[in-house]
């Protein structure tokens, strides 16, 4: 029976010393309390590091076995490992940097090998229990390496992965010197989640620019496999925090709350204590809102709570010290004897007292200056079953891109802030229910559930993709066949295209000439005399001519304009004209003089526009201007656009691989046949073909073909195979 492993850098639960002895709690975090009822199902186990170090745990195999219990596994850490991977790596380079706060990340080498050594210490674990058909999600920034590390030990394996952070752009990213390494760790995935499509973006963007992956879309081809990047933002367990607000002990202490603020609107903010968080400019916005509308004086409290957190870091110390300092200036300032404007608290509260908190608010008043999601705002909105308060949020929250009807905030603005606030103070009743009601509907039907269900439905959907694209791979039982009916066979036609599929892309068109091995390869098939060689290609017929002149095989270039048989002279299809040239070469020569890099070739009855050279993204960009510039011709013109690896080709619709391929066809018979592309443009080569024949694409896109391989190489090696079949027989004869 397969599982789900759920793997992420803390268990749900936390083990905690009490005096001389040591207890296992609940976490109230976010993921603990989402994941719950997909670890509860069946055999589903969590996999992460309980909280203490392994020193102050001492004997650790009574842990294991409690926890085991659970269905949990430890993956216990030592102090230098805390240090090294979790606030070194994770929290010194990772968080500043995904949080657009580079001035604070710290290179150091040696917290990196740690980070590493954790990493594959997660993976060594995950070893021990992972059985074929189980699925292993991992979970945020402390464990980038792992799907990497898991796809190199478990090639066929279901690995998933989601970040709770934001993902920056790329300029940011590469500050990271280890960039390459933690791209390819990710990549190992299947499927990579994150809460927002900007996220998507940049992961994409990073993938493409940095490592070089070629992507289609959210779609990224890594070493010939499929890795999808899609955005799943995270919900709320709603209905737990509802109940919870209509709990009686949070209902008295509602009411007690109320008694000890009477006649004063409650503003409510919550945050970890963090530079991320935007706690000093809310604070600063708030003194600005006080100075300018003394009305407001002892008629509102901001009551503000800050949670611990790394408060033996620097930065962390340095920040806690001038929060102290503002939220004292302020109550100093405005404050009297019988109401200070700021209700201050810097520890942590249990659920109940923060739902009774939630329940109270008028107002709760959320500016991060860079957040994943944020689900502050959803649990606030989620208490409010009376459709009372306001909610004020950052733009820079993923949360924003939800809940619409919030009051939404630039939290560098103080005065945007100061604005928000006392639009949320002077908003008439029936529009605040209207926004509340609004949200609330998102809130509850984005929920945690439905976030866990659509991310492993679409899994799933990628999980059976892959099964699929697994039965039509070229592997051991399909080559055996195709060789076997090779060597039996006494007509053979083999079409093979060249760039992509015969050689490797090149930057620079020219340089991607025939090598010594693929003439000895070519040259062994053609002198096979039951074989019918075809190289059918989009290049030049120049090009083909200078590349493989004096060779015998037969040559068809520019996609079927030109051919060439044996060593007879070049033939040209006939009743093309060039006369749309005119028109459509200067617009094409226009988009490659304003993009660097880019390039018009001239073929005979097609134009292509090369953009391999061009910086990534902006390439893409100019093409898809380019494409939609040259749709009024391809529809009306007789002309198709052709959309390829980093080019875009325009040429009369009545020319394509597929009516060469027909003409090589007609009156001939052949006892096998195999072809082999990669791009769009031998989908016609697949289509005109018998369905007996042996049609591989290179790469896994959806195509007519009946088999695929992954990447270039493989088709040199099986062109190698059956070269030495026909040499063996040439010989032989």
């Amino acid at each position: 029976m397969s599982k789900i492993i759920i793997v992420s850098n803390r268990l749900p639960v936390k083990i905690m010393q009490d005096g001389d002895n040591f207890v296992i709690q609940p976490s109230e975090g976010g993921l603990a309390t989402g994941l719950a009822s997909i670890h509860e199902e069946g055999e589903n186990l969590w996999i992460g590091w309980p909280g203490l170090s392994q020193e102050a745990l001492g004997d650790l195999d009574p842990f294991t076995a409690k926890l085991n219990k659970l269905r949990l596994v430890p993956c216990y850490l030592n102090e230098e490992e805390i240090n090294g991977f979790y606030e070194g790596f994770s929290n010194e380079i990772l968080w500043p940097i995904f949080h657009y706060i580079s001035m604070y990340a710290n290179y150091d080498f040696n917290n990196w090998e740690i980070y590493k050594r954790v990493n594959e210490k997660f993976r060594d674990i995950i070893l021990q229990y992972v059985q074929p058909n189980d699925t292993i999600w991992i979970h945020d920034y402390q464990l980038l390496l792992l799907p990497g590390l898991l796809r190199t030990s478990l090639p066929e394996a279901t690995i998933a992965y989601f970040q709770h952070i934001p993902f920056p752009s790329q300029e940011l990213f590469r500050l990271i010197p280890w960039r390459r390494e933690l791209l390819e760790g990710m990549l190992g995935a299947d499927l990579l989640g994150f809460h927002t499509f900007d996220d998507v973006r940049h992961f994409v963007s990073s993938a493409t620019r940095i490592a070089g992956i070629r992507s289609h879309s959210n779609r990224l081809e890594v070493d010939g496999r499929a890795v999808f990047v899609e955005p799943y933002p995270m919900g709320i367990d709603s209905e737990r925090f509802s109940k919870l607000s209509a709990d009686n002990d949070v209902l008295q202490g509602v009411s007690q709350l109320k008694e000890n603020y009477k006649g004063q609107k409650i503003i409510l903010s919550i945050d970890r204590l963090d530079y991320s968080k935007g706690i000093l400019q809310r604070l600063e916005a708030f003194d600005l809102l006080l100075a300018e509308n003394p009305d407001f004086h002892k008629k509102l409290t901001l009551y503000m709570i800050v949670v611990p957190s790394r408060d033996t870091v620097p930065e962390y110390q340095k920040l806690k010290d001038q929060i102290d300092r503002l939220v004292g200036q302020i109550n100093a300032q405005y404050g009297s004897y019988d109401w200070y404007p700021i209700a201050y608290f810097y520890h942590s509260y249990p659920v109940k007292e923060i739902v009774t908190l939630y329940h109270t608010a008028d107002i709760c008043l959320i500016t991060p200056l860079r957040d994943g999601m944020n689900l502050v705002s959803k649990e606030y909105v989620a208490c409010k079953n009376d459709c009372s308060g306001v909610l004020i949020l950052s733009e820079m929250a993923g949360a924003s891109n939800e809940l619409i009807d919030a009051l939404i905030i630039n939290p560098n603005n103080i005065h945007d802030i100061r604005d928000a606030i006392i639009k949320a103070l002077q908003m008439p009743e029936p529009e605040m229910k209207k926004r509340m009601e609004a949200m609330r509907s998102v809130v509850f039907k984005f929920n945690i559930h439905h976030w866990a269900k659509l991310f492993l439905n679409r899994l799933q959907e990628i999980r059976t993709m892959q099964t699929s694209t697994r039965a039509r791979l070229v592997g051991d039982h399909v080559e055996q066949t195709m060789l076997s009916q090779y060597q039996r066979a006494t007509s053979r036609l083999l079409l093979l295209d060249y760039d992509g599929t015969l050689v490797g892309f090149q930057n620079d068109i020219d340089k991607a000439s025939p090598d010594e091995e693929l003439y000895t390869i070519l040259d062994a098939l053609d002198a096979d005399i039951y074989n019918h060689l075809v190289i059918i290609s989009g290049r030049k017929h120049e090009t083909l001519a200078r590349w493989f002149a004096g060779k015998k095989y037969t040559l068809v270039a520019e996609h079927g304009v030109w051919i060439r048989e044996s060593e007879s002279d070049w033939q040209l299809r006939r009743g093309l004209s060039n006369a749309w040239k005119t028109e459509v070469a200067p617009l094409m020569e226009s988009y490659a003089d304003r993009t660097p890099g880019a390039f018009v070739e001239e073929k005979s009855f097609s134009l292509a526009w090369h953009y391999r050279k061009v910086q990534e993204g902006l390439g893409v960009l100019r093409a898809s201007e380019l494409k939609k510039s040259l749709r009024d011709f391809s529809s009306t013109g007789g002309l198709q656009l052709l959309d390829g690896d980093k080019v875009l080709e325009i040429r009369l619709a009545e020319v394509n691989k597929g009516r060469a391929t027909l003409d090589i066809l007609h009156g001939n018979t052949y006892g096998f046949i195999l072809a082999i592309g990669d791009d769009s443009t031998d989908e016609d080569t697949f289509m005109a073909l018998p369905p007996e024949a042996f049609s591989i694409k290179v790469g896994d896109a959806i195509s007519a073909a009946r088999f695929y391989m992954k990447r270039q190489t493989e088709t040199r090696a099986l062109l190698r195979k059956l070269a030495n079949i026909s040499k063996a027989n040439t010989e032989q004869s």
